[in-house]
């Protein structure tokens, strides 16, 4: 097994390369597509990861993750599985991809903070000018009254 590279973007410049040694793959049966062989080989892949654990993360990096996934870990495991493939390869592959599109949006710093503005004169004036135009358009569909 090779180790996990996660690109450079935003919040880890550098990128980060997860050792091969901190993660564990697990293989079983797959539900999905296989054909005949579909019973007899072990193409599902999990892969796990103990962020706790994991020396190749800093200390900022181990608890930015572990307060982002926290609702997807189980203790400080990370696990991620893939099945959609016929092969265990290219579940493989997919698993890595997956758990590296995970960690890369889980170490990226939120958001800029909203800037709360407030709508223009202008565009408050033609907001109600439109409002009007079309209550007099539907004032036009109404059934005549009577005196």
């Amino acid at each position: 097994m090779n180790d996990l590279t996660i690109a450079p973007g935003p919040g880890i410049p550098c990128g980060v390369v997860i050792a091969a040694a901190d993660l564990t793959e697990r293989f079983a049966r797959s539900s999905g597509p296989g054909g005949q062989g579909v019973n007899t080989t072990d193409s599902k892949v999990q892969l796990s990861l103990d962020v706790e654990a994991c020396a190749s993360l800093s200390d900022a990096q181990r608890q930015h993750l572990l307060t982002n996934l926290e609702h997807r870990l189980d203790g400080t495991v990370l696990t991620v599985s893939a099945s959609t493939r016929r092969s265990q390869i290219r579940n493989r592959a997919e698993a890595r991809r997956r758990m590296a599109a995970l960690l890369r949006e889980a170490l990226a710093p939120p958001p800029p903070l909203r800037r709360k503005t407030k709508p223009t004169r202008a565009s408050v004036r033609r907001r109600l000018e439109a409002k009007k135009r079309r209550s007099e358009l539907k004032s036009t569909r109404r059934r005549p009254q009577i005196p």
